[in-house]
């Protein structure tokens, strides 16, 4: 079963890649409140879209329409939502204006609101660059019901810019909208408020009241806009689901062009000046990547006290000890299927330690060592999937990474050519003691950065506190594009603010072996926003998250308890059933 994970995922990964990796967020069942029935929609549907004197007086909306139970929803690349519930349908626009690039924009929102409602108001975040509108039923990559299936009203948006109007080809495609100062702030965060108050607007004018509880839940770039709603705006949410958070996308930016010339390395000819994208996949055969991760766990499984392909105590794995089991791997003689060349192990420790500059300081986090980096959801990102029985993908590193990197968070923006191989030629030339500045530089017209506009690492969370709001952060360690390293970091500084009580309002839930939002060789099935319902409506802090293990994993139904860091999952002495999660208590 083990054998079988590089090739789990091949189709997922393909469509993740053509959704411009566009995760809906981790918009999870939760448990309906014990204190309240569903209530009914006050004012029909139909009036909405006549309704006017919004507080926002640029908002109109273009459409309200009901829509009878049991309707499903295409979401493309062969997927339908379940049946969903009797609800009223609104799109709407906001901000409407010409851009200094000479580009129309708008926040163009969806809202679904259900006759029967829960009282709940959901917040959907977004991913990659954006620009879709979104579903607004609260889909999930980690397997619980649509949020809208639960009754909670729900909201998505564009973050500013349209996919279908603003993806000039011309100028970047997707992130054409970096060449606009205000696009790129809404994108950052700007737009989040306003969407906010729109949707607020319309859930009181609709149902006659306010929400009794509101939630944001988002993973990837949506996990960067919950970061930046607390950061922000920290009274909007009483609950925010913040998985595997972007918030220093720049940065991570630049890990992406440091992967990518550290495994270019290995697949360059002798006097090339690039490197075909394509080839970047030979770097490492799904083999190869079988006998890293074969290292990894020999050095650090049982470090939390039982062998069982996940490595619970990642924290405690370092790079000393799998080098020393990479390199018993290590060729003898001719690079076969068998051994790792020394130039693999040598480019795995420099991937691993993250980037720098050549005096030494770091751009961003190290990523720890874990056992997912044999599954599709890792290699697709670093490598890219190099054909064989499934699809050729070109790495996401270079394909999305370079020209967000060069036109949204760097300025003044660079357009790169409009073809996955001119990202790959961008980031193999990127000078990591030049280049890195301009995340942080302004120019005439653009009189923020890029790390101003759209990071949200700070560990300020005061405002939020004082609200009393609540925070989950699910981060997979094998996350391959934004590093659990990075999150853990930015926890403990915000523990160091709050005198050590940083887990009374906030708390991050890794996952061994879980890949970017989900996928890997672990337990990435959970639910994360009914532990968040249940801390914020009825003050149980989640001191666990149960979770489990999907199909596509070499060990389908294996359960385990997701614990809040620092503690980690180990199984009781005298537990017999280690498939089960009753067996493992979270300590230290």
């Amino acid at each position: 079963m083990i054998d079988s994970i590089p090739a789990t995922g091949r189709t997922r990964a393909m469509a993740l890649l053509l959704a411009g990796v566009t995760l809906a967020g981790c918009q999870q069942q939760a448990a309906r409140s014990p204190a309240a029935l569903p209530l009914r929609a006050g004012g029909s549907c139909a009036a909405l879209l006549s309704a006017g004197n919004w507080p926002d007086p640029s908002m109109r909306i273009v459409s309200a329409q009901s829509q009878a139970a049991g309707t499903v929803l295409d979401l493309g690349r062969g997927g339908k939502s379940p049946p969903l519930p009797a609800h009223c349908e609104v799109t709407g626009v906001l901000q409407e204006r010409t851009g200094q690039d000479g580009q129309r924009y708008a926040i163009h929102f969806h809202l679904r609101l259900p006759d029967q409602w829960n009282g709940r108001f959901l917040f959907q975040g977004g991913g990659g660059t954006n620009g879709e509108i979104g579903d607004a039923i609260g889909m999930t990559p980690n397997g619980a019901a649509p949020a809208l299936t639960q009754g909670f009203a729900v909201v998505s948006q564009d973050s500013g810019h349209s996919n279908a109007d603003n993806a000039d080809p011309a100028r970047g495609g997707a992130v054409a909208f970096g060449f606009d100062a205000e696009a790129r702030r809404n994108y950052g965060h700007a737009s989040l408020k306003l969407t906010y108050d729109a949707a607020r607007a319309i859930l009181a004018r609709h149902y006659g009241r306010d929400p009794d509880h509101s939630y944001f839940a988002g993973c990837s770039k949506g996990g960067q806009e919950g970061m930046a709603f607390a950061q922000r705006y920290p009274d909007a949410f009483d609950g925010i689901l913040a998985a595997a958070p972007g918030f220093a996308l720049p940065k991570a930016a630049i890990a992406e062009a440091w992967d990518t010339q550290t495994y270019a390395a290995l697949v360059r000819q002798p006097g090339e000046k690039s490197v075909p994208i394509g080839r970047l996949a030979a770097a490492f055969s799904d083999s190869d990547l079988m006998l890293a991760r074969s290292a990894v766990l020999a050095a650090c499984d049982a470090k939390d006290g039982l062998a069982d392909g996940l490595v619970q105590a990642f924290g405690q794995c370092t790079t000393p000890e799998v080098t020393a089991a990479l390199r018993t791997r290590m060729c003898s003689g001719t690079k076969n299927a068998s051994c790792l060349s020394a130039g693999q192990i040598d480019a795995l420790v420099r991937g691993f330690g993250g980037p720098h500059d050549s005096h030494g300081r770091a751009l961003y986090a190290s990523f720890p060592w874990d056992a997912g980096m044999a599954d599709t959801g890792w290699r697709i990102w670093k490598l890219g999937l190099g054909g064989g029985a499934g699809p050729t993908v070109p790495a996401i590193n270079a394909a999305m990474g370079a020209p967000a990197l060069a036109t949204l968070f760097s300025t003044p923006p660079r357009l790169l050519g409009p073809s996955p191989q001119d990202g790959m030629d961008a980031q193999l030339a990127y000078d990591f003691d030049r280049d890195p500045a301009a995340i942080h530089a302004v120019a005439p017209g653009f009189p923020r950065s890029g790390w101003e506009d759209v990071s949200a690492r700070s560990s300020d969370l005061a405002g939020f506190r004082r609200r009393g709001a609540k925070m989950i952060v699910p981060h997979g360690v094998s996350d391959p594009v934004f590093s659990l390293n990075d999150t853990l970091d930015w926890w403990r500084e915000v523990d160091r603010r709050n005198q050590g009580r940083a887990a009374s309002f906030v708390r991050v839930f890794p996952v061994p072996g879980m890949a970017h939002c989900a996928g890997g060789p672990a337990t990435d099935q959970f639910d994360a926003l009914a532990a968040l319902v249940r801390w914020v409506e009825q003050g149980k802090a989640p001191e666990r998250i149960e979770a489990s293990a999907g199909r596509m994993t070499p060990w389908p139904g294996r359960s385990r308890p997701l614990c809040p860091y620092p503690l980690v999952a180990r199984a009781m002495p005298g537990a017999k059933d280690t498939e089960r999660s009753a067996a493992f208590a979270c300590t230290r």
